[in-house]
């Protein structure tokens, strides 16, 4: 898909563009700096290029190139599937997408194994994905089938009206619920992880807690994201001394070694379909292995009250 433009103003490629295409300012630098825009039938990959009155744009969408895919032997749950949309439930342990250190077969693989329409607009390796869950991570997250839903969705993640809301287990429960606001950016002690730093990315969380294990160590909370930072639940949690099971990475340690993943599920997605403009929401059920450690440690007659999505997000409410 191409489009173009005749310059009427003298401004900055992709300040040009951002009005023009109604891109995140993400998309639009990617755009540029991926060689996909020309001025006057010549590239520039310079985002703060000075354009000239009567000047010609040429935007060229990368189309989705026929290579060779890690063939996949797991399936995902599909919660909704339309023409623009697909909400997925992403089992844990299940890398998004793919990146030089990625041997493994990625939720994208299983998308084009599918043989789904998907966004090229976030290039090669992440078709359709608008927002990422980390490998560890189960839970609902949404793909974009076409750029104009990509667009929208990614719109709807800068503006808040589209969020999500998690539940975790921690090792020790929360003094009360509450709000963290902290930087978050690359730790420059440990690359592998990310750390509330003060040059960090402006990042906010809400917790919220919900029940109490059987012996009162561990807690069931609810967590709501304000931003979409790396690590962001994990970090916030870890800056309070507190840890979500599985988390080593994070600080996590006890007797229960025998847990290989991060016990953090993305439980409720809500959006605003960008084509019909419906209010809609997702919940994803929590998964066998999360269950069944709820099951054996906490009352689940309780617990299957304070999971009830409404109550959750009314509960948020009342002191976000």
């Amino acid at each position: 898909m191409n489009k173009t433009f005749i310059v009427e103003e003298e401004i900055r490629l992709d300040k040009y563009l951002s009005t023009k295409l109604n891109e995140t300012r993400n998309q639009i630098e990617q755009l540029i700096k991926k060689e996909y825009v020309k001025v006057d039938n010549k590239v520039k990959a310079k985002t703060g290029y000075k354009l000239k009155l009567n000047q010609t744009i040429e935007v060229t969408f990368p189309t989705i190139e026929k290579k060779e895919i890690q063939k996949v032997d797991f399936d995902v749950e599909i919660l909704y599937e339309d023409d623009y949309l697909l909400v997925l439930n992403k089992p844990s342990n299940l890398i998004v997408h793919d990146a030089p250190s990625v041997s493994e077969p990625t939720l994208v693989d299983w998308l084009k194994q599918k043989e789904i329409s998907l966004s090229t607009i976030s290039g090669e390796e992440r078709h359709g994905i608008v927002h990422r869950l980390d490998k560890g991570t189960s839970g609902v997250m949404v793909v974009a089938k076409t750029n104009e839903a990509h667009v929208g969705l990614s719109r709807q993640l800068e503006d808040k009206s589209m969020g999500r809301i998690y539940l975790a287990i921690t090792d020790l429960p929360l003094k009360d619920n509450q709000i963290i606001e902290g930087p978050i950016a690359r730790s420059p002690n440990n690359r592998l992880k990310m750390g509330i730093v003060p040059h960090g990315k402006q990042a906010k969380s809400a917790f919220l807690k919900l029940d109490l294990s059987k012996n009162e160590k561990l807690e069931l909370i609810s967590a709501k994201l304000f931003t979409g930072r790396t690590h962001q639940i994990r970090v916030h949690l870890s800056s309070i001394d507190r840890h979500i099971l599985g988390d080593n990475l994070y600080g996590f340690k006890g007797e229960l070694n025998k847990i290989n993943r991060v016990y953090l599920h993305a439980y409720n997605l809500y959006l605003i379909h960008p084509i019909t403009n419906e209010k809609m929401d997702f919940t994803a059920d929590i998964p066998d292995d999360m269950n069944e450690f709820l099951e054996k440690h906490f009352n689940m007659e309780s617990i299957n009250e304070k999971i009830d999505k409404n109550d959750i997000i009314n509960s948020f409410s009342s002191f976000c």
